[in-house]
């Protein structure tokens, strides 16, 4: 995975700190990021003290992702890919056998549409998602390309029109407990015009913006009984005092952040690299234009940076980051890919119907 200055990168070539697989070994878990630009899902595992291996695997424009116990979701451009954790067949994958601790296979494909759908969260009631285009929080269905329950009151109506860019959803004991948008503007795409300093976080029951002029408010968290959010136009981590609408700086990061998880006392970052003719991106301030995409790890109880990884080629952006708990290197099958129909997952076992040729390559 490392890379020198003779050759150009490979694909996913990418840079870490010697301190990096330790830490997710003792941590005991996996990174998963999405990455809509590359059009992957990666997985990050520490295979030894000293190094990483990553699982790349092929969606389309993947963004938010969910996790519970044992669940992923993905929302793609079109469709919501939802997958469970066989970890009793993952010894027995025909590519690559006696390797992986577990295995997340397709269980069910939601066709929402091209509904740029954002934040993705696991809740009491179902899986949920942050619908951008509509301006809406909304629930999987079967019966529609989606069903709204939810928007900020100062949205006059449910259309396709990316009013406010609604995208962040912190969650609290399975009930959403406040949003974030660019701005609170009620026309098509208003939030453009002020997006550097123009957003809000809103407050799920009221319905009410509870914080306002905010740098591009991304990933809301709740970590502790503490709200966290990344503002993406200056590059910061800050913790918000919900009752007085105001933050403070925990760590200016100097990139753009997006996408945020928490195993133990330590924070993992998205760090994404701009895009310098974007009409969203290019009039940020000079501290979010990152020339590196990749991961920070922060140690919260003092707000130190303890490590990170970069990457060489292939990833620009970073959406989301999550956390795979008690997992060492598992894998994930896409629907596209012809290995999964020959899994059988049953609640007590499971079988391969045939052996299967590699059909998309394994780790980097």
């Amino acid at each position: 995975m490392h890379t020198t200055n003779a050759t150009p990168a490979a694909p996913f070539s990418c840079t870490y700190s010697p301190n990096l697989p330790e830490l997710l070994q003792q941590l005991n878990c996996t990174l998963a990021l999405s990455t809509f630009q590359a059009g992957k899902v990666i997985f990050l595992s520490a295979t030894s003290a000293d190094k990483l291996i990553q699982l790349p695997r092929s969606f389309a424009s993947p963004m938010g992702l969910a996790t519970d116990e044992h669940r992923l979701a993905i929302a793609t451009k079109e469709e919501v890919l939802l997958l469970a954790n066989a970890s009793s067949m993952a010894p027995n994958y025909p590519v690559k056998p006696h390797t992986y601790d577990g295995l997340y296979l397709p269980r069910a494909l939601y066709y929402t549409g091209q509904v740029d759908l954002h934040d993705m969260a696991f809740g009491q009631q179902g899986l949920l998602a942050v619908n951008t285009r509509f301006s809406c929080l909304c629930r999987m269905s079967f019966d529609y390309s989606f069903e709204s329950f939810w928007q900020p009151r100062f949205i006059s109506k449910l259309t396709p029109e990316d009013r406010c860019h609604l995208n962040g959803m912190a969650m609290l004991e399975g009930q959403p407990f406040c949003l974030s948008a660019l701005g609170q503007t009620d026309t098509t795409e208003g939030w453009r015009a002020g997006k550097e300093q123009a957003g809000v976080l809103i407050d799920f029951e009221s319905r009410e913006v509870m914080a306002h002029s905010l740098p591009m408010p991304h990933s809301p968290r709740i970590y502790e009984g503490e709200l966290y959010v990344l503002l993406s136009a200056t590059g910061e981590l800050v913790q918000v005092d919900v009752q007085r609408g105001s933050y403070e700086v925990i760590k200016r990061l100097g990139g753009f952040v997006r996408g945020m998880a928490k195993q133990g006392d330590y924070l993992f970052i998205g760090m994404s690299k701009l895009r310098a003719n974007s009409s969203t991106f290019r009039d940020l301030p000079i501290a979010a234009k990152s020339l590196s995409c990749g991961i920070v790890v922060l140690h919260l109880p003092t707000g130190s940076l303890v490590g990170q990884l970069q990457y060489q080629s292939s990833v620009e952006e970073i959406y989301d980051v999550k956390i795979l708990p008690g997992l060492r290197r598992p894998n994930v099958l896409s629907h596209q890919q012809e290995a999964h129909r020959m899994a059988l997952s049953l609640p007590q076992t499971g079988y391969w119907m045939a052996t299967q040729q590699q059909d998309q390559p394994e780790e980097k």
